[in-house]
């Protein structure tokens, strides 16, 4: 292999930027080279740098990049994509960089896999650890330190506040929002209705259990923990549960479709903000980054989980409080459906509301304007704006009717378990 594996960092009172490159092949030793990214963009718009010896770096961000020089002497930049080390996030990682290889082929990835905190501690439900950022805060603090270049997440675990400089740039189309049932091999062929009473029903989500307690009162719920293999492992060796609940994205995503033999609808369990859909989060200043990824954006899922981030920002709330949304596009009007529970689901508010997402004929220039975290400039910003509207209206009125007193009993009384 020819190519040649180079680190980039801007050195003190350096012209340029200093290469430090190695041979693929070989023990060629390191040698140091100044570089500046030519003028014209290629295909992979700046990711594609020519070597230029001895010249300033006018337009080339600060901070250490992976390179790969070709047998042609060009320098690509590699792009490093953080994710989680479990099965299913390493899987979602990889389909979002098939989808970046095939729009840009010269683009050289690299996958940087680490554990979080909602990883390594697991024998505490979720609401219970009191981290807004349990699945996302290693992977930001690698961004934050130039080790990666972006993060791939399920946008469910992203908080709606994210931390200065990082933002959404990417929003794909969204897998079923809905959540699934997974019996206990001898239930096969039984529901939530039909399983007997007592039944013990695995779930850590406050608003799954908070819903399903209402809705089915004949059954039990009990913490389960871990990730998908390790819940499913758990309920087919052990008596423990009669069923677990789950995302049906995460099944399918998995190809453990088969294993699904119920998906809930909104009548019987709304589902989590952002859940299905997954979401790429970058540096806000690196534009190159920012403008590749932003092709991925999928414009009705960006809506619909603008929508629902603002709903759940201005409720102030989190996986430790019941909280639950329904969203819909349909002929350019957005709607959506949210809710609060009481842990226990005797007590909740649920309303709806909807808007037109419909930009008309109205010419738009590209804005660097966040959303609840996310930047979307392919997505007409009035019909952003709207999304967002909506989703603090609907809280207003939740909250005009109570919700704040429900959410923060709801929120002492998980404290107190």
């Amino acid at each position: 292999m020819s190519g040649e594996v180079l680190n980039a960092q801007h050195m003190p009172g350096d012209r340029g930027w200093r290469l430090e490159s190695k041979t693929l092949q070989g023990n060629t030793p390191h040698r140091h080279i100044i570089v500046e990214p030519e003028e014209e963009l290629s295909s992979s718009f700046t990711l594609t740098r020519k070597i230029s010896l001895f010249k300033s770096p006018e337009r080339m961000e600060e901070g250490p990049y992976k390179c790969v020089r070709d047998g042609n002497g060009t320098v690509n930049r590699v792009i490093r994509m953080g994710t989680r080390k479990s099965q299913l996030a390493r899987i979602q990682t990889d389909y979002v960089a098939e989808k970046l290889k095939t729009l840009y082929p010269d683009v050289h990835l690299e996958i940087v896999a680490m554990s979080t905190i909602g990883d390594k501690i697991l024998d505490t439900a979720l609401s219970k650890i009191g981290e807004k950022s349990l699945f996302t805060k290693e992977l930001e603090n690698a961004l934050e330190r130039n080790e990666v270049d972006l993060v791939v997440h399920s946008l469910k675990d992203l908080p709606t506040t994210l931390p200065n400089g990082f933002t959404i740039g990417a929003v794909l189309q969204r897998e079923s929002p809905h959540d699934a049932v997974v019996l206990h091999p001898k239930n096969s062929g039984l529901t939530l209705d039909t399983l007997p009473d007592g039944s013990v029903i695995g779930t850590s989500s406050l608003r799954r259990a908070a819903q399903l307690k209402k809705r089915f009162p004949h059954l039990e719920f009990k913490d389960i923990r871990g990730n998908l293999n390790t819940r499913l492992k758990k309920l087919d060796e052990k008596e423990d549960y009669a069923a677990i609940i789950l995302a049906a994205a995460g099944l399918k995503r998995m190809g453990w479709e088969a294993r699904v033999s119920q998906v809930l609808g909104p009548e019987d369990c709304m589902y989590a903000v952002g859940q299905g859909a997954l979401a790429v989060e970058v540096r806000a200043r690196d534009c190159d980054i920012l403008e590749m990824v932003s092709t991925l954006h999928h414009s009705e899922t960006v809506l619909r989980c603008i929508a629902e981030r603002a709903f759940l920002r201005r409720l102030e709330g989190g996986c430790s409080v019941p909280v639950a949304v329904n969203t819909e596009v349909k002929d350019s009007v957005l709607s959506l459906t949210g809710a609060v529970y009481s842990l226990d689901g005797a007590d909740s508010l649920k309303e709806a509301m909807e808007t037109s997402v419909d930009p008309g004929n109205k010419l738009e220039s590209a804005a660097d304007i966040q959303h609840v975290g996310v930047t979307a400039h392919n997505v007409p910003q009035c019909a952003q704006v709207a999304a967002e509207k909506l989703g603090v209206d609907l809280a207003n009125l939740l909250l005009s009717k109570g919700a704040m007193e429900i959410l923060t009993t709801a929120r002492k009384l998980n404290d107190a378990r």
